[in-house]
Parts: C-alpha cells; structure tokens; sequence
C-alpha cells in the first residue's frame, strides 16, 4: 500500500491513480524515501519531489504523463541523477519519473551496427555488450559507469573522444518517446521533413521522455596508443594542442589538467603523474596501426618542441587505463582538497583558451577562490572546479560570483555557456548572454508545439517560461506568469 501521508492534497487523487497504473512498489511517497531523489550531481539546487514513480516500460511512462495532464500536474524525468545542471531538479508539487528500472539491452544488430537499448542501460553498458565482437560506443562521459543513456540523450553528453567521434546526438540513429501529452510516438534519423530526432536529443525532458534508444556501433580501432606529457606550464601545454591541431593531426581524444586538478587526483586515486608539473596533456590516438604510429611521432616531437618534460606512452588497455585514471576521476578528486566546490561547463574556440585561462586566474585571485582547470583542449570545452569551504561566511557566494564570471569570459570570447552538461535550472539566467529575446522566443515556440501545458520539465533551460499561445512580440507591463508568481524575470 503507498503511504500517501507526505502528498499534498493536490496529489491525493493523481497518486491514487498513479498507484493503480503502476506495479507494487512503484510509486514512492515516504518523505525519507523521496529526500534520494531531492537533487542530481549539482547538489546545490535541492527540492523534494512531490512523489516518485519507478516505470518499467514505455506504456507505464505513457500512463504516468497522462495521469499528469489530466491533473495538470508537472512532471520531471530522471534517469541516474549524475547531471550537473540541475536538469533533474524535482518539483515540489509535481510527479518525478525515474527510468532507473528500464534496463534491458533490447536488440544487438552487429550487421547494422546498431543496438537498442532502454534509456537506463548505463553508457559503459553499452560497449560492455558488444566489446567482445569488436565493436563499442563512441560517447563516454566521465560518469560513464553510472550514467544512463537516457539522460545522455536529455543532455547530449559529449566525454572526452567528442573530438573526433562527435556528441551524442551524432550517434542516435532512432528513439522511442512520450511525449508531453502522453503519445508513445517514434523519430528515425531517416524520416523525411524536420529534424525532429535532432530537436529532441539535448532537449532536457521539457519535450518528452526517451523511453528507446536505438544508438550507433564503431568498429574498435586497430590500434589505440595513448601518450601523457607533462609541462612546466598550463601555457606550454596550451602551444602543444594548438600545434598539435594545426598540424593536420585530430586525435580521439586531447585532455589538460592544471596543477591544482592534478593534486587532487594525486590525493584521491594516486594517479602518480610527473612530479612538478605545472599541467598535463593525455593525447590519444586510434585508427590504422600505421597511421597511428606516423601521428604519434609527430605528437611526440610536437610535445617536445612545446617543452614536455616527460612523456609516458601507453599500448596496453591496462597502462591506458592508468594514464586516464586520473583525468577520469577528476571533478570527484577535488573533494580531496576542497570542502565544496562548483563545476563549470564552458566553451571557448580553442584559440581563445590561453586569454580565457589568463582571465580565469585573475578571478581567482580577485576574489580569493582557487580554481582547477580540467578541459577537453582540443575543442575548447572547459571544466573549471571552482573550490571553497563552505563553512566559510562569504565563500560561497564569492565562488557563485566567480563561477558566473567563468561563463561571462567564455560569451566575451565568443563560446558558449555550456558544452555537455546542459542547462537546466543552474544556467538559465545566463540565456540571454547569448540569445536574444526573439532568439529565445522562437527556441520556446518549438518547446510550446511539444508541450503546449507546459508539464514536462518546468523551469529548465529558459530564464522565464514562455506562456504557450501567446502572440511574440514586444510585451509591456508584467508578464502574466510574473504576476501570479509562476515565473521570475532575471
């Protein structure tokens, strides 16, 4: 029986019915039950869920998304709660639907080159069934472990070989979704007309809910050699990924990390990179055995040329895994040498990295707040740790104020406030930094034909919501979801 006492009366009959549509023990109510999903990985934006559902099935998400829209009810969806945005940001009043549950590797189609999967087959997973025939799947955030598809297909996770294999988006080929009003409808990469398919991987939940995902297979490469160098010098580092790129040369994969990031990984997994490094490069490469050996030399003496140290060079799959250890533990590593901290998610062209680094050090030094820089060099995309006690009176409004300044830099150098991690509900207000008003309506006109009640995932990726139905244009006075408290104008 579902304890119902934690529902607010407005719930009391969508619970009702929710428990009805739903396998035994599917429908979650307990307070201390709900305060596991109260954030995802960004856990400074906290809210528990009005209740929770656990789906196992398309048609089981279909009936909840229905039961919210008779009731008007909003609803979020979640898959492992790793991002870090707060796109899986509960609502207080509204149902959160966990795909947890929906796990199955439904169809292996080696022929094809292709797998469909439920959105709560973890990333790693994927690869994992279909290693041992000579194939894998290209995208692979740093969670990768942990991390569902579904919400890599919310977010369009990237990882570190989006360098040169692309985002998730380039390897989704169909999906299965519920959309807003509770249709169970399919996108196919082939379908004619709009790029429907396109729209919906990085949507964030607010245009339905990924309940298939039919993704693309590589053949592993013949050969795959990883190389680590070390610097004197994030600036060094910066001259070697600039020739190395210049060169012609696009590695799988090129990684920096600055002396900061790497005496955190040093003290959480003793990653055992170069003493005295001022930052290090891990540059992998994979394809043909040949081509990869006439690229490594050259990475090699343009390393050197930069002012590499060391360098250390790995075949094996083990020795590999022992360069990236590091790298890969990074955002968690910092919690060694940090009370609290915050992680950001900029772009910058990559030729504008050594005046973004420069104007990042100078906030930290402005507001007495160290920064660890940790970043996928070869496209730009940065991830600075923004570290400080909270404990201390003030700290964590002056890292807040260095973190904001951190995206300011990366739209002043003309980047982007987020390269993979999304939006969600921590980068809204900084929307219009980059868009315009007519920008940001048209973005919502689409959002409006998915979702025209505005159910699915309020509050996400917009600084105020548009009210579906309304004719664009210049508007004066308050807006009426302002005035009745529903929205907040940055």
């Amino acid at each position: 029986m579902t304890d119902t006492t934690h529902v607010t009366a407005a719930l009391d009959e969508p619970v009702r019915r929710l428990a009805a549509a739903l396998p035994p023990e599917a429908v979650i109510t307990d307070p201390v039950r709900l305060r596991t999903y109260e954030c995802d990985g960004l856990t400074h934006h906290r809210a528990v869920p009005g209740v929770v559902v656990l789906p196992e099935s398309a048609e089981q998400v279909a009936a909840v998304v229905r039961i919210c829209n008779t009731y008007g009810v909003p609803f979020v969806a979640r898959g492992a709660g790793t991002g870090l945005s707060g796109g899986a940001l509960p609502r207080t009043d509204g149902v959160l639907i966990v795909t947890s549950r929906m796990r199955r590797v439904l169809e292996v189609d080696l022929p094809n080159r292709r797998a469909v999967v439920e959105p709560g087959v973890t990333n790693l997973a994927i690869t994992e069934a279909v290693r041992p025939h000579g194939y894998y799947y290209a995208p692979d955030p740093s969670s990768r472990q942990v991390c569902t598809i579904g919400g890599n297909v919310a977010e369009n996770s990237g990882g570190a070989h989006c360098l040169k294999y692309g985002f998730t988006v380039n390897h989704v080929l169909a999906l299965e979704v519920v959309t807003p009003d509770g249709d169970v409808v399919a996108l196919d990469a082939g379908d004619p007309g709009y790029d429907l398919l396109g729209a919906f991987v990085g949507s964030e939940g607010t245009l339905g809910i990924t309940t298939k995902v039919t993704v693309r297979l590589l053949r592993a490469p013949e050969a795959v050699t990883t190389l680590l160098a070390a610097f004197g010098s994030i600036e060094q580092g910066g001259r070697a990924v600039s020739a190395i790129i210049g060169g012609g040369i696009v590695p799988a994969a090129i990684e920096m990390m600055d002396a900061l990031a790497i005496e955190a990984a040093e003290a959480a997994v003793a990653c055992a990179y170069p003493p005295g490094a001022g930052a290090v490069l891990i540059v992998e490469l994979d394809g043909p055995a040949a081509e990869v050996a006439h690229q490594f030399a050259e990475v090699e003496r343009l390393c050197r040329a930069a002012g590499a140290f060391e360098l250390r060079t790995a075949d094996d799959p083990a020795e590999r895994a022992a360069i990236w250890k590091g790298r890969r533990s990074a955002f968690a590593a910092v919690g060694r040498i940090s009370p609290a901290y915050i992680v950001q998610d900029g772009v910058v062209p990559r030729t504008a990295l050594p005046g973004v680094l420069a104007g990042i050090d100078r906030l930290s030094a402005e507001h007495g707040i160290r920064v660890a820089n940790v970043f996928h060099a070869g496209d730009g995309n940065l991830h600075p740790l923004v570290l400080f006690d909270d404990a201390e009176p003030g700290a964590q409004e002056r890292a807040a104020a260095v973190s904001g300044r951190i995206l300011d830099l990366c739209v002043e150098h003309g980047g982007s406030i987020t390269g993979e991690h999304g939006v969600g509900v921590d980068k809204a207000r900084y929307m219009p930094k980059m868009f315009t008003d007519d920008d940001l309506d048209t973005m919502q006109l689409l959002r409006c034909a998915f979702d025209p009640r505005g159910l699915a995932n309020p509050g996400k990726v917009f600084p105020t919501p548009r009210l579906c139905g309304e004719v664009p244009g210049v508007r004066r006075g308050a807006h009426p979801l302002v005035e009745s408290g529903r929205a907040e104008l940055f």
